[in-house]
């Protein structure tokens, strides 16, 4: 059995007209929300053995954060193919992490998260920025992910969970 994370980056802002998409950082709110996901993985035991990342400054710093929040040990992998990849090169993406490892997250972006969801458990469902989303996969190796493998086992929303403890 193999765990997938999915992450979102946190909430991002245009400080100028002069930045490009792929340099945008994350906004106030989403500094402020990448360590409360973080604590929530933690409070939770959601715990990945490797993180992926989408190389862009707001993913950059979300995975950074979030991973100093989970007092996560390893490297951060930067993969230039997470930034606006398509749920198929997320699908090849995961299909090459260790098969040692049961469990991995990708920091990525939409509309790739939201569709690696559908691909592999069948479910629309909306990931608004900062939002996790945890799938059970029952494979031995990562390489043997197929369409509709998956369940969706958990699905955190910072909002959602802001109304119940505030960030």
């Amino acid at each position: 059995m193999k765990t997938l994370y999915l992450l979102r980056h946190a909430k991002s802002g245009w400080p100028d007209s002069s930045v490009g998409d792929f340099e945008r950082p994350l906004s106030a709110r989403g500094e402020k929300t990448a360590p409360f996901v973080g604590a929530l993985m933690k409070e939770n035991g959601l715990l990945p053995q490797t993180i992926i990342s989408s190389p862009a400054k707001r993913a950059r710093e979300t995975a950074e954060l979030v991973a100093e929040t989970l007092e996560f040990a390893d490297d951060i992998i930067f993969d230039q193919r997470v930034y606006e990849a398509s749920p198929m090169r997320l699908i090849a993406i995961v299909s090459e992490i260790g098969n040692e490892l049961d469990s991995a997250m990708i920091v990525g972006h939409n509309p790739g998260m939201e569709g690696i969801i559908w691909y592999l458990t069948g479910k629309m469902e909306p990931m608004p920025t900062a939002a996790l989303a945890q799938i059970q996969l029952p494979v031995d190796r990562w390489n043997e992910i197929t369409e509709g493998c998956g369940t969706l086992t958990e699905i955190l929303r910072p909002k959602d969970v802001a109304r119940i403890s505030p960030i």
